[in-house]
Formats: C-alpha cells, structure tokens, sequence
C-alpha cells in the first residue's frame, strides 16, 4: 500500500488525530520532515508530513496564518502538531489557517515520538517499492514469455499492463501491430515525430502530450540500424516502474525485429545459393554484377553433406539446405578443416571451379558425397577419386552393381576362366580369332565358353548396351587390366 495519509490515521499506535483535510486522506507522503523555523519551506520539496511542537512559539505565537499559507503554497501534504510538548491544545488560529488554505493538519499525541511517524512512513515506503518491484518483475516476466510467441504478443501483453494503447512500427512507420486494434489511425499522427528520431539516432526518445494523453516514442534497434518504433499512449506520466516495463519491451521488441530481418536476410541467402548450385540462376549474367560482389571470388569450391556441423560459416562461405543435403559455396583455398567445422556427417567436395561450371562442380560433390556415405563417413575430394565415366562407377556402390551383374559368372567353379574369357571378347568386340589369341587358347574352347557365358547372364550379348554394362562391370570388378 502506498504511504499515504489515511495509512498513516490508520495505524493506531501513532495516535493520530485528523483536525483539517478530511478530503486530503488519500495525497502521498513522500517523507517525514521535522523543523521549528517559523519559516521551513526554503528546506522543503513538496509532498512532505512536516511535523512540529511549536517549541519557538513559547515566547510568542507567530503568524499563524503567513506560517500556514506558505506551506500550502509548497504543496506540504500536511501539517502534524505536537500537543503536550509547548502548548497543550492545537493552537485555534492554526486549525482556522489550515482549513481557509485547504492544509491538512494532524495533532500528534505527546506520547508519539516523531521518529516512530518517520520509520512508519519509511516502512511503507519500502513496503511500496517491493511490491512495485514484484509487480514490474512479474510483468516483465510475462513480457518475456509472451516473446516466444512473438512480437504481437508482446505489444499486446505491454498494453494490458499499462492500461495504455501500443503501437508496433516498421521502420517506415506504418503498423505493424496495435493494441487494441483500433489504435493503428494513431500512427498517421506520428510520422513527424519519427522523422525526428530517424536524424536523432538510435539513443533518442520522443515524449508529448496532448489532450491530456502522453505518448512517447522510442526506436527499436540492437545496432545502428533502426528496424522500428515502439509508441506507448497513457493518460499520464509513467512511473519508473512502469518505464521499466516499456525498456524491457523495446529490449525484446528490437531482438525480435532484427532476428526477423536476419532470417529474412539468410532466407533470400539460402535461396540465390540454391538457384547458383543447381543453374536456376546465372552468376555471369550482367544484371548480377552487385550478386557477383558478395559472392566468394571464384574459383570456388562446392560441397555436399548430410548435414549442417556446429561451427558457424566464416566470412566468405555460404551453406544452404536444399532437397534433404547442405550444400556449400566456398573460396578454392578453403581448408578441409574449415569444411569439417561447418559440415557434418559425410562430406564430399568438389575440384576449384569457376562460376561457369557450377553446376559441373555441384554434380562432383555429390559424387564424392555418395562414395564418402558408402566408405562410412568422413570427407572426400573428389580429386581422390578415379576420374571420368568409370570414376562415376568406381565407388563401393558401383562395385555392388558390378558384383550384382556378374554374379551368375562370379558362382560358377569355373569363374575366373568364364570372367576372362568375357573381357577377351568384349575387348575384341566379338572377334573369335582376336580374342583367343589374346586367352592363348584355341577358338573353339572360347566358342564353348562364350555358349555357356551366354547361357547363364539374363541379358543378351548383342545388345550394344548390355555389353557395355559387362565392360564397365568387368572394370570395376578387376577383371580387366
């Protein structure tokens, strides 16, 4: 409860009896104050219980009148006289002043000492500001959980705890949000006011009143970059506590705004990577010579993983997820512990490619990511592995495809003999005389096992395609020299 007049009449150990000011019961005590100067309103501020025995006033009675008027003039919450200690009645003539000039007067009880009246008042004093901090702790508390749910809520929960109407503004001013609804048209009235603060800075408020009505107006930035205002409307001053409440909103509110325009920012970021990679978008064009400006002076480096690591991107490197892998653009000298950092799981890498032939690079990452995943992990350039069609071949997969095609050969006894007997073949491109000579056998015994190659594969050997298949096959498996 707030230290005031009818608190301190309340509490019956203070045995105090209201003379004037019945009306007054509910004006703030801002401090116990206790003088005998016949004149003590230079060493006041206004708000005071100033409480006296009258002590000078046995020589001589003052005028009361002047005494009583100027501090009223001060704004003195009121007057306490101690009876018993100098004259045992409240002087008549001070009762009459205190009421012509609207003063509330007190007569303390001589068995009242003036400092048990000064704990009291400090007592509620305390007892007001820790009830001010719950209160301001608990609303911010609230604040912040509405944070999660995002910044409408949070404009919303700062109006209900002001009892005040709020506005949200993007950077140009117009709404964003406003609580109650019907409070957006207000934003219009504004606009100079945020002209003024966009040339002041980040550090500037605006506070104005009008009508009775106070509006103050901050920005909302964590840096120097204004992303939007925050206008508050009360019908009067706001206390610290509430000024409290409205910092912490603009706190959460500047927060909010800027991890909005960041992921808004990595959002267009992450799609002009995807356009780059997969050829939707030409870096060469033109038109993109700002785009070729952010971008990592080529040439550069592709890589796919299956996953995003723990470090973020240095500058210069740029990851995106697209159809269910991380891919990532980086500068040709971008180390593979750098790669590892921003990757994670198996990683593969392409050769150092110019813009041209990024689409070229994107397809050797994914090769190199498909031989990373089949070896169990790690990373792989595809520098490393065997190059051209059958490099596309040459990876634990291939040689699965491969053991898979000539399997029907690999079960028979005789599989070396069949196997060598197939590539002979193949490399003389169905030449009986060529291919025995190559096998140092004698033609009829190829023709003999060629029947039996042909009986046992599923496919036929005069198809062009199938034979072709056999060959890579055959490679993969070692086979062929």
């Amino acid at each position: 409860m707030p230290p005031t007049l009818g608190a301190l009449m309340r509490t019956p150990r203070l045995r105090l009896n209201l003379l004037t000011g019945q009306e007054n019961l509910d004006r703030r005590v801002e401090w116990v104050a206790v003088s005998e100067l016949e004149d003590p309103t230079p060493y006041l501020a206004g708000g005071e219980l100033l409480l006296t025995t009258g002590v000078r006033w046995a020589t001589g009675v003052p005028d009361l009148r002047d005494y009583t008027r100027r501090l009223a003039e001060r704004r003195v919450t009121a007057l306490g006289f101690a009876v018993g200690v100098v004259l045992e009645r409240t002087p008549e003539p001070l009762r009459e002043a205190a009421a012509e000039f609207g003063l509330t007067l007190l007569e303390v009880a001589r068995e009242t000492p003036f400092i048990a009246i000064g704990k009291e008042v400090s007592r509620l004093l305390a007892k007001e500001e820790y009830e001010g901090l719950s209160r301001a702790f608990a609303a911010q508390r609230d604040l912040t959980r509405a944070a999660l749910t995002g910044e409408a809520a949070i404009v919303d929960r700062l109006a209900r705890e002001l009892g005040a109407w709020v506005l949200l503004l993007s950077a140009d001013g117009a709404p964003r949000h406003a609580a109650p609804a019907g409070a957006s048209p207000r934003a219009a009235g504004l606009a100079e006011e945020l002209d003024r603060l966009r040339e002041a800075g980040v550090r500037a408020s605006v506070s104005l009143t009008s009508g009775g009505e106070h509006v103050s107006v901050q920005p909302l930035a964590t840096g120097r970059r204004v992303r939007g205002f925050l206008a508050v409307g009360t019908g009067g001053r706001l206390g610290s506590d509430e000024r409290t409440l409205v910092n912490a909103a603009v706190s959460l509110l500047s927060l909010e705004l800027e991890r909005t325009a960041h992921d808004a920012t990595a959002r267009v970021r992450e799609g002009v990577l995807a356009a780059l990679l997969t050829g939707a978008l030409d870096p060469l064009h033109p038109g993109a010579e700002r785009l070729r400006g952010v971008l990592p002076a080529g040439p550069v480096l592709v890589a796919a993983a299956d996953g995003v690591g723990p470090a973020q991107p240095p500058e210069g490197v740029l990851v995106t997820e697209h159809d269910g892998r991380v891919l990532l653009l980086a500068p040709a000298d971008t180390g593979t512990g750098v790669l590892a950092e921003v990757l994670e799981g198996p990683v593969g890498v392409s050769d150092p490619s110019p813009y041209a032939e990024l689409s070229a690079a994107l397809s050797q990452a994914e090769r190199a990511l498909a031989a990373a995943r089949d070896a169990g992990g790690g990373l792989l350039r595809v520098g490393d592995l065997p190059g051209g069609l059958l490099g596309l071949a040459d990876t634990p997969a291939g040689a699965r495809m491969a053991g898979d095609l000539l399997a029907p050969l690999l079960r028979q006894r005789t599989s070396a003999e069949l196997l060598a007997s197939l590539r002979a073949y193949l490399a003389a491109s169905g030449r009986w005389d060529a291919a025995s000579e190559a096998l140092g056998i004698h033609r009829h015994t190829l023709r003999y096992r060629m029947r039996r190659i042909r009986d046992l594969l599923p496919g036929d050997l005069d198809d062009p395609d199938y034979r072709t298949e056999l060959w890579i096959a055959l490679r993969v498996h070692g086979s062929a020299g």
